[in-house]
């Protein structure tokens, strides 16, 4: 990738599996900025993970320079803007479509993500079937959603990888995970056709297929999970 980094060294702190991570990363090969790769160790947080998110010790954080941004998606709003010239914009230019943009993710995190993630570290008293039907209904949520947004392209973002691309796509691998895992298909040509188009034509995108996870690696990283699971509830 070309250096486009106004002159100031760009770190990311992070970890392969984290699917907020991988929204970083994506949004970073998306403007072909040149970075260096921190991988933190599980269960653990380094002094410069300490130093640059103070508040929450969380990863990911954009080091640009002498300055820290935590948060996924702050830090692909941040990558968008700082790097306007550089590729394809992120967010849409119209303020109503960026704040349509915004508020997916945010449903994603917030509603969506932490069903899939009780399943895959198996906590809850709910039953995994009941969870498997709350996953797919948000899915068809997006679904919906991709249908408006979309306006008959390939992503979220039109012709290009947009803002709601980054942010669900982040989450394809743990969700293929939890397919193969449980035997069941949460992505499909019948109750979420355009998903089951959009979801491959995602994945081959330049910016994302090196970046995604593999499979059988998350699986086994998954079964870490599960027997440190209050690493995962109340880090350290």
């Amino acid at each position: 990738m070309t250096e486009k980094n106004n002159g100031e060294v760009v770190k990311l702190l992070g970890a392969w599996p984290s699917p907020f991570v991988i929204r970083a990363r994506i949004a970073l090969n998306i403007k072909s900025v040149e970075y260096e790769f921190i991988e933190e160790t599980f269960g653990k947080r380094s002094e410069l993970l300490l130093k640059s998110n103070p508040v929450n010790k969380q990863i990911p954080v954009l080091i640009h320079g002498d300055k820290c941004i935590p948060e996924s998606m702050l830090i692909v709003q941040y990558i968008d803007e700082v790097w306007s010239s550089a590729g394809p914009p992120i967010l849409p230019s119209l303020p109503f479509d960026r704040a349509i943009a915004r508020f997916w993710p945010t449903y994603i995190d917030d509603k969506w993500f932490p069903t899939l993630k009780s399943i895959v570290l198996g906590l809850g008293t709910e039953a995994t079937e009941e969870k498997l039907r709350k996953v797919r209904e948000g899915l068809v949520l997006l679904e919906d959603a991709f249908n408006k947004i979309s306006k008959g392209k390939d992503f979220f973002g039109g012709e290009q990888i947009g803002y709601i691309d980054i942010g669900f796509g982040s989450f394809l691998a743990w969700l293929k995970m939890v397919e193969v895992t449980e035997g069941v298909n949460l992505v499909d040509e019948t109750t979420t056709p355009a998903l089951a188009k959009w979801v491959p034509k995602f994945c081959a995108h330049d910016a994302v297929k090196d970046v995604l996870p593999p499979i059988e690696k998350l699986i086994g990283f998954s079964k870490i999970l599960r027997s440190n699971v209050d690493l995962v509830i109340n880090p350290k």
